[in-house]
């Protein structure tokens, strides 16, 4: 039986890291790719590797039209096409809206939505072609409600939302599912920013008393693209009922 292909952007840590572990355990070939931390990316490439599974690494700015066509190229070359692909590459930036520079905004919004608009038009001819298919994005609680001192990063992220709404019904025809995961307070480094102090006053708004794991987000992710077709245009919140 042939494996699955699956892309996971921004796959060097985080959220990212734990989807390439966890769907390369699944049985999934999986492309990995992130824009810096290449050192990183090796190493999720040889733990994946090490455990018996499969993994090509893909680096590289998938904020880059041109990039994102590339890697697209070679994974046409390599499988012809993805059967899944996971949209995670994301920045966060806090402060306020009237300090954030004209590049600070252009680099939230091509990095957290501008990608995943790119990815989704290089994977989708190829799905529609095998009438199957999956996308998730993995987007934030703060897209459906948004968080002071975050506009930019919230604004992503509602897109993101919107994006995955819109082109559920658009692709529902050719029997492809896209769904978001809208997270809430992850244990991240991006969420390292926060003193323990701060940590602590997050932890008692959450219902659920803590903060999420990545392995959480992965396991969602991966019942996602494992999940009944009918399951399609939905944000679902892993957020501990905070929202």
């Amino acid at each position: 039986m042939n494996k699955k292909n699956v892309l996971v952007t921004g796959s060097s840590r985080g959220i990212g890291r734990a989807c390439a572990l966890t769907f390369a355990k699944a049985g999934y070939h999986v492309f990995i790719n992130c824009r810096n931390s290449i050192d990183r990316l090796k190493e999720v490439q040889q733990e994946i590797t090490a455990s018996g599974e499969t993994c090509s690494m893909l680096p590289g700015d998938v904020s880059s039209p041109d990039r994102v066509r590339a890697m697209f190229q070679e994974i046409s070359s390599a499988c012809g096409g993805l059967d899944v692909l996971i949209n995670n590459a994301g920045i966060s930036h806090f402060g306020l809206l009237s300090d954030l520079s004209d590049s600070e905004w252009s680099d939230i919004l091509n990095t957290n939505l501008s990608s995943a608009f790119y990815c989704c038009r290089e994977a989708i001819p190829y799905m529609v072609s095998q009438k199957k298919g999956r996308i998730i994005n993995i987007s934030s609680m703060w897209g459906t409600v948004g968080a002071s001192c975050e506009a930019a990063y919230s604004a992503s992220k509602a897109g993101l939302n919107g994006l995955t709404r819109a082109l559920a019904k658009e692709l529902a025809p050719s029997n492809i599912q896209v769904n978001a995961i809208a997270c809430g307070a992850i244990d991240t480094e991006m969420n390292a920013r926060l003193d323990e102090d701060e940590r602590q006053a997050l932890t008692e708004d959450i219902p659920s008393g803590r903060f999420g794991t990545v392995r959480e987000a992965a396991e969602l992710a991966l019942s996602l693209a494992e999940s009944p077709a009918y399951l399609t245009g939905q944000v679902i919140g892993l957020d501990g009922g905070f929202i």
